[in-house]
């Protein structure tokens, strides 16, 4: 049974499902459910398809999350950042709008649902783990500039070009005559209009509110009549199943974008899942489940002409606070759309495109993130460029080229930390009688005689250079050294470059009569160092359990007191 829980985790709460969580799961289902609508369309026409798709992708992939979700209060459904990746990645193959287009990006769902299906099954979920916060964070911010740009064209009623940001710019800039009043009007008041409401009360619908409005006055006024886009006529009924169109050069072509939308759509909803988790604490989120949970949601969507979705923040945090307590809610939130497919799409006809840009705008708005750009300048700046560097690249260069480039920076941050570890120079503190950080703290005793050394990382094959580097730099800051030793406290594991290069140095030293000695020696090291025969050379005389005791045995050793009380030669004193 335990099994069955942990792959259909419905029934670790269906079994004990209560009226009281009908209640709320009713309460929140009809509040997201109705936030859907407005932006489950307006997403579809930032991707590039008709609103409808984004009807679609709220109906199914919803149903089958909360078969296989952890999570109780994450809602899935589309979202702005994979949208506009969409957009731009499945632009690049094939118009955007056409029958061919809407293929690719359907064809797309299908793939992403199974990478991640794959990443579940095999434990990947690690790879999130190259998306590091500030080039996420930095990212999202610049993706949300970018669709926000995206979206001024239906705001000022001009057709242009999609582009980037700059060259969005340049093109309105040409068009500016051409530039529709009305449409500039209906897009700059509901744009102000939602800001009023959210300032009101946060918890109001107020994308169906400006929706319904919009739909009002396009009607009543027929504003396509004074050239103003809208949305017309919308297909009724639900979506259809159907298998996507293969076609083995599309999907080796869509392959790396659907592996940055998996990745990135996975580490949104499991930062989402897992924020939200802690307020309640009655239940766990399971990262390889959930990554599970979302490919199916994706895959079994492919079979309903879904495109990509994933958990929003905006959506799950209205969820959270409308009193979610269990998946069931995203299940009527489902329902609601269905039902709005089925019997209130016609209403949609003359429902302005300028009014679902104002519902992005906004929307996205909230994605740039001030508060993580003003944290990171003033507590890693290291941190605060990376964020800087993926958000230029992503304005200037393009959203997956800008993701691409922020992935680079992460891998070659990693390397230069793996690369450049922390190594410090201790001495004596007067006041607390302990070894500290010579660079770091005042009043420090050092013996010109005796070089003490801290290591704070693995030492393995990328940072064994730097290491005996190191060594040689302070080593020609001292006078007449006789003594060197390595505090291994931070040591977790070497590997047999390590080995070779620690053999080199003691070998040298003992050329030069340097006595060598480590202190703190975790068990795991000192099995390496047992089998590589280290330990020998090294002598067993000469390992410790602190740096005092190390120290005293130096000093005893010159006046020929050397004391076997300090030694630590005992495998039980291992620091395992």
């Amino acid at each position: 049974m335990s099994r069955l829980k942990q792959y259909l985790p419905i029934t670790s709460w269906l079994s004990n499902y209560t009226k009281g969580n009908l209640v709320g799961d009713l309460s929140a289902g009809l509040t997201v459910g109705v936030m859907l609508i407005p932006q489950g369309m307006a997403y579809a026409m930032l991707a590039g398809m008709p609103p409808i798709y984004g009807l679609y992708a709220s109906t199914i992939p919803l149903i089958i999350y909360a078969i296989f979700g952890t999570s109780r209060q994450l809602a899935v459904g589309p979202v702005a950042v994979v949208s506009l990746l969409i957009a731009s990645g499945v632009g690049a193959l094939a118009e955007v709008g056409t029958a061919d287009f809407i293929g690719l990006a359907i064809l797309m769902t299908l793939i992403i649902g199974v990478i991640q299906v794959l990443m579940g099954v095999f434990k990947a979920g690690f790879l999130v783990n190259f998306l590091s916060h500030p080039v996420l964070s930095g990212f999202v911010s610049a993706a949300a500039i970018y669709i926000a740009f995206s979206q001024f064209k239906h705001i000022l009623g001009i057709n242009v070009p999609r582009g980037k940001v700059h060259e969005t710019v340049y093109q309105i800039y040409l068009h500016f005559s051409e530039l529709n009043q009305v449409t500039l009007w209906l897009g700059a008041s509901a744009i102000l209009f939602i800001v009023i409401l959210k300032k009101i009360n946060k918890k109001l619908p107020f994308p169906l509110i400006i929706v319904l409005i919009g739909m009002a006055v396009g009607y009543l006024f027929k504003v396509d009549q004074y050239h103003v886009a809208i949305v017309k006529e919308i297909p009724e009924g639900l979506p259809s199943f159907g298998l996507p169109k293969l076609d083995f050069e599309a999907i080796i072509a869509l392959l790396p974008l659907a592996f940055t939308i998996a990745l990135i759509g996975f580490t949104e909803s499991i930062a989402v899942a897992k924020s939200i988790q802690k307020k309640h604490k009655n239940y766990e989120v399971n990262a390889s489940q959930e990554l599970l949970a979302l490919g199916l949601a994706n895959i079994g969507g492919s079979f309903f002409q879904s495109f990509p979705t994933m958990g929003g923040f905006a959506r799950s945090a209205v969820n959270d606070q409308s009193g979610a307590k269990t998946p069931m809610a995203g299940v009527i939130s489902a329902i609601i759309v269905m039902l709005t497919l089925l019997f209130l799409t016609p209403y949609f006809y003359y429902l302005p495109n300028a009014i679902l840009a104002a519902i992005i705008i906004v929307a996205v708005y909230g994605l740039i993130d001030f508060k993580e750009a003003k944290h990171l300048w003033k507590t890693d700046r290291k941190d605060f460029t990376m964020f800087i560097i993926t958000a230029i690249a992503t304005l200037v260069l393009g959203v997956e080229e800008g993701i691409i480039a922020g992935i680079g920076i992460s891998i070659i941050s990693l390397l230069i930390r793996v690369s450049y570890p922390h190594i410090a120079e201790l001495g004596l503190d007067v006041k607390s009688k302990s070894y500290l950080n010579v660079d770091r703290f005042k009043h420090i005793e050092v013996d010109k005689s005796i070089l003490i050394v801290r290591l704070d990382a693995q030492l393995f094959f990328a940072n064994t250079r730097y290491f005996q580097d190191r060594l040689k730099l302070l080593e020609q800051k001292r006078g007449q050294l006789k003594a060197v030793i390595l505090d291994a406290r931070g040591i977790n594991g070497m590997d047999s470059s390590a080995i070779h290069a620690l053999k080199d140095i003691i070998e040298d030293y003992q050329k030069r009569e340097i006595r060598f000695m480590m202190t703190g020696v975790k068990g795991p090291v000192r099995d390496i160092l047992r089998r590589s025969k280290l330990r020998a050379l090294i002598g067993e005389q000469h390992f410790f359990l602190s740096v005092q005791d190390a120290v005293n045995a130096f000093y005893n050793a010159a006046e020929n007191q050397f004391s076997d009380l300090t030694l630590q030669t005992n495998e039980t004193d291992d620091i395992e």
